[in-house]
């Protein structure tokens, strides 16, 4: 039997308990890409991570990303999460370059043993969305008045609708459609619509946000707790917008579904977008396959 260690964790984490949950698993040599594939639907959380060893020099380690039903090029939780276990493994320290399938990813923690991981976005594209305000809107049950600016899809390393809106309100009020995101939200392969607003003026320097992360999962609406990509997006979408540089914004999410997150955004004058989130380790164990056939 072959026997692969994985760990469990929780990211953008205020409490044990809170955050986006995450499987990392320490060394997926071995793996097909079809075994990855399984395990992810088995663990059945939003993402599952498996640490190799890194094919270029600068990199520390190579993660791989994996949702239940498809590979990932690059997600913000699993990055922070895999850089925890990568220095846990003795693969690095508070300063790593993590392989991903979008690129090299930097990430640094705070200090040795600090469980605070800020990551760097590789740099935004942007375009308008096809769809028009209204039906972007009514894909979250709400109405062309609940939406303040322009929709813009932003990609720092996974494609998302970015949808600015009225209030914290309307943030609470957004009641996904899977039909309408599918139709009207999506990029010719998946539908992920972001929506956010501002809550109240900044204080001591920091822009408070509401955040919500919706997508389509088998036909009905599902909601992500924590979605760091997402939240590197939203800095992809202060530069396309022209926002006053520098930014720093901390934004509220998965509260609607009962998993806190907090997570931290910082756009610098230097136009770079950092990303940050406290990660929580839970538990560890194995898993035991049988050997591969010839």
């Amino acid at each position: 039997m072959r026997t692969y260690r994985f760990r469990l964790l929780n990211v953008f984490a205020q409490t044990t308990l809170g955050g986006n949950p995450l499987a990392v698993f320490e060394d997926g040599q071995g793996l097909s890409d079809a075994e990855m594939q399984a395990l992810a639907l088995q663990f059945n959380l939003s993402e599952t991570t498996f640490i190799l060893p890194a094919t270029l020099p600068e990199a520390n380690a190579c993660v791989r990303i994996f949702t239940p039903t498809f590979e990932m090029p690059f997600a913000g939780h699993p990055t922070l999460g895999s850089a925890q276990v990568v220095r846990a493994l003795g693969l690095g320290d508070q300063a790593l370059s993590l392989e991903m399938r979008a690129g090299l990813i930097p990430v640094v923690s705070t200090a040795d043993q600090s469980d605070t991981w800020t990551l760097r976005a590789n740099t935004p594209t942007h375009r308008r969305p096809d769809a028009t305000r209204a039906e972007i809107a009514s894909a979250l049950s709400l109405s062309e008045n609940d939406l303040i600016g322009e929709p813009l899809w932003v990609d720092t390393g996974s494609d998302q609708l970015v949808v600015p809106l009225i209030s914290p309100d309307a943030v609470a009020r957004c009641a996904a459609s899977a039909e309408l995101m599918a139709k009207h939200c999506g990029n010719g392969e998946r539908a992920m619509v972001y929506v956010f607003a501002p809550d109240g003026p900044p204080r001591d320097g920091i822009q408070q946000a509401q955040v919500r992360f919706f997508f389509p999962k088998n036909g009905s609406p599902c909601e992500d707790p924590g979605t760091g990509s997402a939240c590197a997006n939203l800095g992809g979408y202060l530069l396309a917008t022209e926002t006053p540089l520098p930014q720093r914004w901390q934004l509220a999410q998965g509260t609607a579904i009962s998993k806190p997150c907090q997570l931290q955004l910082h756009v610098n004058a230097q136009r770079e977008i950092f990303v940050s989130g406290r990660v929580v380790e839970l538990g560890h164990g194995e898993i035991r396959l049988p050997e591969q056939t010839p």
